[in-house]
């Protein structure tokens, strides 16, 4: 890992960030954001002790959590882009948790952290769609840096650990997760239905907060918190 790196480690750590990954992201990026072949990712751990009180409803504690958790990503997101603009390289920040209303591919943002991710060899994409830490679970929230500053990356891909597990499909509310496992350049739509998701969280939970998961199927993972 080169100088550069290392002081991105730095800074993201001693800013609350949990852990950090490298990746090239050449061809999965879109077309717009192709002069930044390179990606950073930075993850924190959520609070096990919010996320284990999730029955079968998101807590009011766990929307501020949330929303807290996003914040800190990008303000951790702005420093790093500075810190590789200061050095004479450009970058690019994706929002922790943005959805674009005109996007290709609705609810979705200018860039899927968990691609980097994934990428970086940090975990891998559970039947729930979403990201698994290895060390973690999907008890993490992500932020990624785009950056045309070529970067060392961090690991091999990590394979699905998911299995025959279906404990997320099982207590999903909405019956928005189809138990199929995720595999590179599928769909999205192969592993969850993004729109009944949303739908269902607007229904019966936008009197705790919009903009967030339910955190039912980050709470029943095994792996995580959760892991026996």
């Amino acid at each position: 890992m080169h100088s550069t790196q290392e002081e991105i480690v730095q800074l993201v750590h001693s800013l609350g960030g949990t852990f950090t990954g490298f990746s090239n992201v050449s061809g999965k990026v879109p077309e717009v954001l192709s002069k930044y072949p390179f990606a950073v990712t930075i993850g924190i751990r959520l609070a096990d002790a919010i996320i284990d009180e999730i029955e079968d409803k998101p807590t009011f504690t766990y929307f501020n959590h949330y929303r807290s958790v996003n914040a800190l990503i990008d303000q951790i997101n702005l420093r790093v882009l500075l810190l590789l603009q200061s050095k004479g390289h450009n970058a690019y920040t994706i929002p922790a948790s943005q959805s674009i209303p005109n996007a290709e591919v609705p609810y979705s943002g200018m860039f899927p952290h968990k691609t980097a991710a994934v990428l970086a060899g940090l975990g891998w994409i559970g039947k729930n769609g979403l990201f698994i830490s290895k060390d973690y679970g999907p008890r993490v929230r992500l932020g990624t840096i785009l950056t045309d500053a070529e970067l060392e990356c961090s690991g091999e891909k990590s394979k699905n650990l998911c299995g025959e597990c279906n404990r997320c499909v099982e207590s999903c509310p909405a019956m928005a997760l189809r138990g199929e496992r995720w595999e590179e350049g599928c769909d999205r739509d192969r592993v969850v239905d993004a729109k009944a998701c949303s739908e269902y969280m607007n229904q019966k939970f936008k009197h705790i907060g919009r903009g967030s998961v339910c955190g039912i199927c980050v709470k029943v993972c095994p792996y995580g918190g959760q892991k026996k």
